[in-house]
């Protein structure tokens, strides 16, 4: 099996397939941490709130905006990317351990069904705001927020290549 295939082999079927491996997860131990995004073009900035993110629990679990959700929320010039060349952008990130994309605009369901440990988000975002606090915090997870890396976005990155 080439290391291309064996990359894609970790991508989760389906959230009932999700489910059934959080379930197994939390029954080692293990703390399951949550974030979500559009993760159009993956930079930099992307990569360090990742692997920071990655850093406060056992498994990462990325929710990816499906193109219709981002077109919906960016405008209809978005995403650059496909959903399935997003979700193989961050599969090829060690530290990531499963992405599941959703089709809301937000990802509070998927949230509820998944039940992390810990939800993460930008610092840009007081906890109150962040969509799924209520839920996470209601079982007794964790909130937490990291510090964006300065300079580095999606906008600007294409603001830079159009200009």
């Amino acid at each position: 099996m080439s290391k291309f295939e064996n990359l894609n082999k970790r991508k989760a079927t389906g959230k009932e397939d999700l489910i059934r491996l959080i379930n197994i997860y939390k029954f080692q131990g293990k703390e399951i941490v949550f974030t979500n995004g559009c993760f159009d073009i993956l930079h930099r900035g992307h990569i360090e709130y990742l692997a920071k993110s990655a850093d406060l629990g056992d498994i990462l679990i990325i929710g990816l905006n499906t193109d219709a959700s981002v077109s919906r929320i960016k405008g209809p010039n978005r995403p650059v990317q496909d959903e399935d060349s997003r979700a193989l952008n961050l599969f090829a990130l060690r530290f990531v351990d499963h992405v599941i994309l959703f089709d809301e605009d937000t990802p509070y369901d998927l949230i509820k069904e998944l039940k992390p440990d810990i939800l993460v988000k930008g610092a840009d975002y007081k906890e109150h705001e962040i969509i799924g606090f209520d839920i996470v915090k209601k079982y007794g997870g964790r909130v937490e927020t990291i510090d964006f890396v300065q300079g580095f976005s999606t906008t600007n990155i294409l603001d830079k290549a159009c200009s």
